[in-house]
């Protein structure tokens, strides 16, 4: 007893830092961590007496705490003690999901909120801070409407906090934050089957150490969907020391960091990344990624399919070990996954610096690619090291095999047909992965509809001998290729161009200086 009056005195002091120095004990209210007891409303009515006194913190001491919906307010901070673990209950006690007109452009669990775990709307400096875990292991985990769905949702909510709490087995999100601004997430561990963190048409989001390990899904992703009813830009956001993961579900919470998964439900490699998209209406600007570590994941994704206008991202300072596909996937698409007159969007002013990537997929490479039409601009490369698997050839490129496709991508059509080696399909309208491709004709870069590429001090090899050009340029103009390095085999060119303007290489060893145009395809 003396005990926990003592850490109860302590977090009222702490508690002043946040919003008000009165603190809440859910015990108080009814609360039992026994792992039995339903704790739904006794949590809630100590967060409405919370808002009674004008503000405060509810604490959630050690113990297993069984709840459904969790009903956040304005002005309180729910603080769950080391020891504590909030558990999704596995009886009916949820919200139900709230009626949302404009539910027809993404997802139901972007459309709906209250069927979460932990929720809060139109709200303002809320945070859930402490050292405590929540489960949502009842959660479902589907597209459909078929239950409660995520661990933590908030809908344009302001000034709020996420610290130092631990998610496992989140449901279909983690933390799902729409029209919320001011937000920060630090020193966040997320251990789950879907989505980790989706920041989705958000302002001035911090996002800092923190570790997420998503193998079905994306770990940190950043969205522009039609769930507010309009598009609504993504701007001003950090995303720094952190690391992201595709390690088997729970051996990041556990630190034995299993590296077991071989396929994501999408039949790729296991996903757990950071990507810009792949919903994305609303525009996307201001983006700063620093310092974050991928392992046993996909690589980076930037993605404008549904009319969104992404500029203004700069990435530095990137590890990446065991790529599952592109370590890097720049796309521009035609997907348009919104109200009619949305036109396609734009990817321009892109700095990606300080790259290092090992064992990544020798299937795709990396690539950069608008459609006809509407070209990548403007995205400068430096410092980048990329190790690749190797291993492939053009003629596996023709032949694409279907035992190294994944084919799920091209489930309507039957599957990938074989073709000449340089004629990739466009695929416009299609889900963006690197994999709706096929193989691809080069190991390192594969740049298509783009403009005003450069790259600089970038270099590209493989593991295993690959007998694919490193750089493959097809319809685009002013590429600069300065001071790169590429492994390549015998007589397989270094790079190869096709309707191509205003291209040029100097210091690039194995390939001499030269400055041109080509129609035609051209190796060199």
């Amino acid at each position: 007893m003396k005990r926990m009056h003592g850490s109860i005195c302590a977090l009222a002091l702490a508690a002043a830092s946040y919003l008000n120095a009165a603190v809440f004990d859910v015990t108080n209210f009814g609360a039992k961590g026994d792992g039995r007891t339903e704790n739904r409303d006794a949590i809630n009515k100590a967060i409405e007496a919370a808002v009674a006194a004008g503000g405060g913190t509810v604490y959630i001491p050690s113990g297993t705490w069984v709840s459904g919906s969790i009903r956040l307010r304005s002005n309180v901070t729910l603080h769950l003690e080391r020891g504590a673990l909030i558990e999704a209950s596995s009886q009916a006690v949820f919200d139900a999901p709230e009626p949302n007109p404009s539910d027809k452009f993404q997802d139901f669990g972007h459309s709906h909120f209250h069927n979460s775990l932990i929720w809060g709307e139109n709200l303002e400096n809320i945070a859930i801070v402490g050292g405590g875990r929540i489960s949502g292991k009842a959660l479902t985990r589907g597209l459909a409407s078929d239950g409660p769905n995520k661990t933590i949702a908030l809908k344009l909510c302001h000034n709020v906090t996420l610290r130092d709490f631990s998610i496992s087995n989140g449901g279909h999100f983690g933390i799902l934050a729409t029209g919320v601004d001011n937000l920060t997430i630090d020193n966040v561990m997320i251990d789950t089957n879907r989505d980790g963190i989706d920041i989705d048409s958000c302002r001035n989001v911090r996002i800092s150490n923190s570790s997420i390990n998503s193998p079905n899904d994306d770990a940190i992703t950043l969205k522009g969907t039609h769930a507010l009813g309009a598009a609504r830009s993504s701007e001003n956001i950090t995303i720094t020391n952190c690391l992201v993961s595709g390690y088997e579900i729970g051996s990041l919470l556990d630190a034995t960091y299993k590296r077991t998964v071989q396929r994501a439900p999408d039949r790729d490699g296991p996903t757990g990344r950071i990507k810009i998209g792949t919903e994305s209406e609303g525009d996307f600007r201001n983006i700063a990624i620093s310092n974050v570590v991928f392992d046993t994941s996909r690589g980076l994704a930037i993605e404008s399919v549904d009319g969104a206008h992404i500029e203004d991202v700069a990435v530095s300072n990137i590890t990446m070990r065991d790529v599952s596909n592109a370590p890097i996937f720049i796309r521009l698409g035609a997907r348009l996954r919104a109200p009619a007159g949305v036109e396609v969007g734009s990817i321009k002013r892109i700095r990606i610096s300080n790259v290092v990537a090992y064992n990544a997929d020798p299937r795709y490479g990396s690539i950069i690619s608008g459609i006809p039409g509407h070209d990548v601009e403007d995205v400068t490369l430096s410092g980048i090291r990329l190790l690749y698997r190797g291993g492939l050839t053009l003629d596996q490129v023709a032949k694409q095999a279907p035992e190294l496709v994944n084919t799920f991508f091209f489930r309507a059509s039957g599957g990938v047909p074989p073709r000449e080696p340089y004629d990739t399909p466009e695929r416009e309208k299609e889900y963006p992965e690197p994999s709706m491709f096929g193989i691809l004709p080069a190991y390192g870069f594969f740049i298509r509809h783009a403009k005003g590429i450069e790259l600089n001090d970038v270099q590209v090899s493989t593991i295993k001998e690959d007998r694919r050009p490193a750089f493959v340029l097809d319809n685009v103009e002013g590429i600069e290729l300065e001071n790169c390095k590429a492994a390549r085999v015998g007589d397989v060119p270094a790079l190869v161009m096709m309707k191509a303007k205003n291209v040029s290489a100097h210091h690039c060893a194995g390939l001499a200086d030269f400055q041109g145009d080509s129609l035609d395809r051209k190796e060199r």
